[in-house]
């Protein structure tokens, strides 16, 4: 083992220990990184990753466009709360990617604060379209418009994101660069919470 990775193994367990029984809980818009980054991250600090979007797809027998499409997208929120809220109290510690308006749920915000540690992937409008465009599966951008919808989704989310425990940038960058940026905020933050 070189001398990185015993300092890189000593962080990890380091980490683990501040973390205790904890999520970690990515949280931000739909193509921010959040299902990417959680599974690297999730590797990192050994814990295993749960996208709540394949949760929720799982429990209803269905996928999230035909959850909407049959049931509206008030009774997916709904699903979608109760499904973060048994995850968080049956699973952690793990590392948690949802869905882009579930942070926007006053319950669910309230149980990650009590189960876990948030982190917002914040990413910029022109990487969000351009990731976004490459799948056809995201039922809120199914308008005439999705340029002006993002816009104003933005608009509506960002000042509720920023209520995370984190902030982080997702960019262009690889995968492994914001994994790093996640491992180094979160040692910050469980280092204050030490000293508090």
């Amino acid at each position: 083992m070189t001398m990185a990775e015993t300092i890189e193994q000593v962080d990890r367990i380091a980490l683990r220990a501040a973390l205790g029984a904890r999520a970690v809980v990515l949280v931000g818009m739909m193509g921010s990184g959040k299902s990417s980054v959680g599974k690297r991250l999730g590797a990192r600090l050994g814990l295993p990753f749960v996208d709540a979007d394949t949760e929720i797809e799982t429990a209803a027998g269905m996928t999230i466009p035909e959850i909407f499409a049959q049931r509206g997208e008030s009774e997916f929120r709904d699903g979608e709360r109760r499904v973060i809220s048994r995850i968080l109290a049956t699973r952690a510690p793990l590392v948690l990617a949802t869905g882009g308006g579930a942070f926007m749920n006053a319950d669910t915000r309230a149980r990650i604060a009590e189960l876990g540690v948030s982190i917002w992937l914040k990413a910029e409008f022109d990487v969000l379209m351009r990731r976004v465009r490459k799948r056809s599966n995201r039922p809120l951008l199914q308008t005439t418009d999705p340029e002006a919808t993002m816009h104003r989704m933005l608009a509506e989310r960002e000042p509720i994101y920023a209520l995370a425990d984190i902030t982080l940038i997702s960019r262009d960058d690889p995968h492994e660069v914001v994994v790093e940026d996640a491992m180094a905020a979160l040692d910050r933050r469980l280092r204050e919470e030490d000293t508090r």
